[in-house]
């Protein structure tokens, strides 16, 4: 069965409504240590399959949600990533998450600029976050290349409300200026 909504393609990646042929990717992901340090710890397979399950059901309740992640030369799914607004949720989020395989080939970066603009355009977001750990450099590095700045800290809903976070993020009038010096 395949959730509602639309397909996204970037020079080198698809993203996509997650289906349930992911579900084997999203819960190898979801067992990394390496992988979820910064996204709530390792979880079980029950655990990554509600989490699954939250992400599918959003395209159906909200209209968005993360895309899968799909390597386009080889059908791989790489993670998730994309617009997410559980309750509770300081802002308006794209945020990313992918396999240790794909860190440092520029995916997320590639992926989250293809989402974002998706969020601005279609969803008429006029600001969007990221959530970040203060420990995690890398997604803080991306949010940089993105255009994103520290915003302000804050904290998510229970039971990810410790430690406190960095809210990064921008505003849709200078992602379109930036996008525009870009290209």
């Amino acid at each position: 069965m395949t959730t509602p909504g639309p397909t996204l393609e970037t020079a080198r990646l698809v993203l996509r409504p997650i289906q349930a042929e992911d579900f084997e990717g999203w819960a190898a992901f979801a067992a990394d240590e390496e992988a979820m340090r910064f996204l709530g710890g390792v979880q079980p397979r029950s655990v990554a399959w509600r989490g699954f399950l939250s992400v599918a059901g959003a395209w159906s309740i909200q209209g968005f949600s993360m895309f899968s992640v799909i390597e386009r030369a080889s059908g791989r799914w790489l993670g998730r990533l994309g617009p997410w607004r559980p309750e509770g949720w300081p802002g308006d989020e794209v945020g990313w998450g992918l396999i240790r395989e794909a860190w440092g080939k520029g995916f997320a970066a590639e992926g989250a600029a293809a989402a974002i603009d998706w969020a601005f355009e279609t969803l008429g977001w006029t600001e969007m976050i990221h959530c970040i750990d203060p420990g995690n450099t890398a997604s803080q590095a991306l949010a940089r290349r993105l255009g994103s700045t520290l915003l302000r800290t804050g904290h998510l809903p229970p039971p990810y409300d410790e430690p406190e976070i960095g809210l990064w993020g921008q505003t849709a009038a200078a992602w379109r200026a930036r996008r525009r010096v870009d290209r």
